[in-house]
């Protein structure tokens, strides 16, 4: 389990250390960033960055005999979307690496 949280007010503070833009521009890039790949969630298309990873909607099956745990009432669990990430080949290696101990190149 990761020891902290990089959150994305901490990946504006490391793109203005290794570039020197202003704070408020890397914000609204960052933000259109995210929204693109939202938008393209929402239209169907995968998002894949070679090397890291793509993401994509999966359809969950749904389900007509699951129970309300507090209750035992039986409901009915419609389908529904969820996004799934899998990492790319070049971010597994490195993973991997790191967790035995070696540090990324």
């Amino acid at each position: 389990m990761a020891a902290s949280k990089f959150t994305k007010a901490d990946m504006v503070d490391a793109v203005f250390g290794r570039t020197g833009m202003d704070r408020g521009e890397i914000r609204a890039v960052l933000d259109v960033f995210l929204l693109e790949i939202k938008s393209a969630l929402l239209r169907g298309s995968a998002v894949e960055f070679r090397g890291f990873g793509s993401f994509e909607v999966r359809t969950s099956k749904g389900r007509s005999t699951a129970r309300n745990p507090r209750t035992g009432e039986t409901v009915v669990v419609p389908p529904r979307g969820t996004v799934a990430f899998r990492a790319g080949a070049d971010l597994k290696a490195q993973v991997r690496d790191c967790a035995q101990g070696r540090t990324p190149e």
